[in-house]
């Protein structure tokens, strides 16, 4: 089953978990690579990509500031 990437910070998304930004980075790499799941030679690269695209949608929805929120 193919999920669809949400938005995950206020006032959209209260409560992200890391399976929540996981799933998206996931999901990211798939739709840009073409693979559901990479052939075995393709492999660590997909989840070095996978990996890459998560830590970096960590840290961005961690430093962005949304206005008006109340915190």
């Amino acid at each position: 089953m193919c999920r669809s990437i949400k938005t995950l910070r206020p006032p959209y998304a209260e409560r992200v978990t890391e399976q929540d930004v996981r799933a998206a980075a996931l999901q990211y790499v798939r739709k840009i690579s073409g693979f559901r799941a990479p052939a075995a030679h393709n492999a660590a690269a997909f989840e070095r990509a996978v990996d890459e695209v998560e830590r970096a949608t960590a840290a961005l929805l961690e430093s962005i500031e949304v206005r008006g929120s109340r915190t």
